[in-house]
């Protein structure tokens, strides 16, 4: 199936429509919308991608996401992703966006923020576990599991935008 994205410019301007699989395949920069999510308590849910994936089965993640549509915002496709991965309709809400040079090619990030407050139906498809750690155990699960080093950079600029912006 031909998944359709925006390729854009260093400036995140769109230049025309491409075949996601083109952009990575030709180090295109196409537009990525990821969700670091929380609860009440200020725990991360965390998860552990399905072993049938393409990208990093198996590994641990802190952030949900996915390729941002044609025509489609970065906050509507972080939405998007939420409820397909998740099975949750919430808020997002952007914290920052920058330029990723991550494992697999460049794109530009838009990283959100989400806080959950009930329950979680993740899609088995794409996630085999998913729990929620506060940040001490987040740090002691990254020294003994694999997680995805882009979302990693990810939460560390999410961490970071945080603390510059305590009101976020």
């Amino acid at each position: 199936m031909t998944e359709l994205v925006e390729r854009v410019d260093d400036q995140d301007r769109v230049l025309g429509v491409v075949d996601r699989g083109d952009a990575i395949r030709r180090g295109w920069l196409h537009r990525i919308a990821t969700t670091v999510c929380r609860d009440e308590l200020g725990r991360f849910l965390v998860c552990r991608r399905a072993e049938g994936l393409s990208r990093y089965p198996g590994y641990h993640e802190v952030s949900f996401g996915g390729a941002v549509d044609v025509g489609e915002s970065y906050q509507a496709a972080a939405a998007r992703e939420l409820a397909e991965e998740l099975g949750i309709d919430v808020p997002v809400r952007e914290v920052v966006k920058f330029l990723c040079h991550g494992e697999i090619g460049s794109y530009w990030l838009g990283v959100h923020e989400a806080v959950i407050a009930g329950d979680v139906s993740p899609d088995p498809k794409a996630v085999s576990w998913v729990g929620w750690l506060t940040s001490a155990e987040l740090s002691e699960a990254a020294g003994q599991h694999r997680f995805i080093p882009d979302g990693q950079e990810a939460l560390r600029r999410y961490l970071e935008a945080r603390s510059a912006s305590p009101g976020l």
